[in-house]
């Protein structure tokens, strides 16, 4: 989710496409939350870690 994220927002800044960009930030946003929370331990949608 982060790779997703991080491509979208290269795309988005290429492309001067706005939905681009602020969907990319939001799925690095999601993807950097769920993987803190794996990497403390928490299981994230019924696994117990999350990469």
């Amino acid at each position: 989710m982060i790779a997703l994220g991080v491509i979208l927002l290269i795309v988005g800044f290429l492309l001067k496409i706005a939905i681009l960009w602020t969907i990319g930030i939001i799925l690095l946003v999601i993807g950097a939350v769920l993987w803190i929370l794996g990497s403390v331990g928490h299981a994230v949608g019924g696994r117990r870690h999350y990469w």
